[in-house]
């Protein structure tokens, strides 16, 4: 056994037993994932054939952890070409075992906060090869450390950061300090930035600062650690700028040698595509010239209760106490337990289905409450009392009891779903025929005034509608979702409205108009 083959598996022991005196939560709290060291060694194998063979390796990773990385390059590159390795770590946790089990080695191990550090001013003394898998911190959790951290991010990277960024943006945009001009780095991040409103800052340094070479993600059915359910990425880039007229390489899938898929981009078609998630799997997007559903409904979410388990009974809770269900509106389960595409209605407008729920919707004061409602009052004074009304949406409200207000609609479509290998479809539509409102598990879709007035001409044109929308293919919705990790896929409400929509075009061209 060599000596850093020794230094691995004492590495891989000094892992498991440090993570096994956090708690999941702490973890997450901090972003605490450690990269595989399989991963690991494919990342800097891939990395280090993008650096001139005769140059010597100046490593850094910003955010060392126990130090799969630096495992990797002492075991796949010669330590004659290794010039210098630098790593930091925050947490001493991990950070003293670390320290001790590599002070025999060339590394210089900064037990520090690498947010808090100035870059070498020399080019000499920076670094030609970043390896990191960044801390996943959500933005909630960096809170009193946003405006340092965003005017860092601006200065070193013109990176202008919006405050939903999670921590991994600011350490690869602090990381542009260390970078020489001709240094290759390789991120393992979160692969939601090529889709969410606060990576475009993360795309536009990617396309104007630096060159990007290769995206790879990962098949989100195959997560990439056991302990976080996010969809992996890696993205490589090399510290000159871009000269604009350059292809990135994008590959899904397999190995990051052997990509399931792949397909070169150009710079210019990243400018405009704001879901760089629908690379390598299908083409360029059409730009003008196709229906969307946005041609034929408005769409909005479902309501956000704030919590679910105080505001949405059964018959048999409000019955039970007595509450009045007058102010209460039907609503539907969650998808998991709705297993149909039509909701007929009771002589009552409420849906026909095996559990039907309500949501408390009361517009009216408190003291009015008190005075006609009493057992409601009572109930809403053990919310007050259990923190149910200091709730962020329900503090929020004009009436903390009082929904959003959401009209039903006869079209909903479910947010969120799985999708499989042998391609399931992760959403679906469905016909709703009652006066039932939804939560935010689903979205619903308002027909625009011609279709709705084409729906009132023609008593079955809802049906053969439900229909047609079932019929969209899941590759053209999964195309406009947000993916995580198990293949698990979101629909926000511009994405759902952007789905190419053909079936209805078919349909209404029938003369349902």
């Amino acid at each position: 056994m060599t000596k850093f083959t020794a230094l691995e598996s004492r590495r891989q022991e000094i892992q498991v037993e440090l993570d096994s005196l956090k708690t999941q939560e702490e973890r997450n709290i901090m972003g605490q994932f450690s990269t595989p060291i399989a991963l690991a060694k494919d990342i800097i194998t891939h990395a280090k054939n993008l650096i001139p063979k005769h140059d010597k390796i100046r490593f850094f990773d910003p955010a060392f952890g126990t130090g799969a990385f630096f495992s990797a390059l002492t075991s796949t590159v010669s330590s004659s070409r290794i010039e210098a390795a630098t790593g930091f770590e925050v947490d001493e946790h991990y950070g003293k075992p670390a320290r001790e089990l590599w002070s025999k080695t060339m590394l210089d191990y900064q037990l520090k906060d690498f947010t808090k550090q100035k870059p070498p001013a020399e080019e000499c003394d920076k670094f030609n090869l970043i390896i990191c898998n960044p801390p996943y911190v959500r933005h909630h959790h960096i809170n009193g450390q946003k405006k340092r951290l965003q005017a860092k991010a601006l200065e070193s990277a013109n990176m202008k950061l919006s405050g939903l960024a999670g921590l991994y943006c600011y350490f690869m945009a602090l990381s542009h300090g260390w970078m020489n001009e001709n240094a290759i780095a390789a991120w393992l991040i979160p692969s939601e930035f090529m889709d969410v409103n606060y990576g475009q800052s993360v795309k536009n340094y990617l396309l104007n600062e630096v060159t990007l070479l290769q995206i790879h993600r990962f098949d989100p059915s195959d997560v990439q650690f056991d302990d976080a359910l996010v969809s992996s990425a890696v993205v490589w880039f090399k510290g000159k700028k871009s000269d604009n007229n350059h292809n990135v390489k994008f590959t899904f899938g397999g190995t990051i040698h052997k990509p399931a898929q792949e397909k070169d981009i150009s710079w210019k078609v990243l400018t405009t595509e704001k879901k760089w998630s629908r690379f390598p799997l299908y083409d360029q997007r059409q730009k003008t010239g196709y229906p969307k559903l946005s041609d034929f409904f408005a769409v909005k979410r479902g309501i956000a209760t704030g919590d679910n388990k105080f505001f949405i009974l059964s018959p048999v809770q409000i019955e039970s106490l007595n509450l009045p269900i007058e102010q209460f509106r039907p609503i539907l389960p969650s998808p998991r337990y709705l297993d149909t595409t039509e909701v007929k209605a009771d002589k009552d407008g409420n849906p026909e289905i095996k559990n039907p729920l309500f949501v408390l919707d009361c517009k009216l004061p408190i003291d009015e409450i008190k005075r006609v409602y009493p057992d409601l009052y009572s109930y809403l004074k053990a919310g007050v009392n259990a923190g149910v009304s200091n709730r962020y949406l329900c503090k929020s409200r004009k009436i903390w009891y009082s929904q959003e207000r959401r009209p039903e609609s006869r079209f909903y479509c479910t947010y969120i779903g799985r999708s499989d290998k042998q391609g399931k479809k992760p959403f679906r539509f469905i016909l709703n025929q009652s006066k039932a409102i939804v939560s935010n598990s689903y979205l619903i879709l308002y027909p625009k005034p011609d279709l709705e007035n084409a729906i009132n001409e023609n008593h079955n044109l809802d049906k053969l509608l439900i229909e047609a929308l079932n019929q969209i293919t899941g590759k053209a919705m999964v195309a406009e979702a947000r993916v995580y990790g198990g293949a698990m896929y979101k629909l926000e409400p511009k994405e759902l409205a952007n789905v190419p929509a053909f079936e209805l075009q078919g349909l209404l061209s029938k003369g349902y108009k």
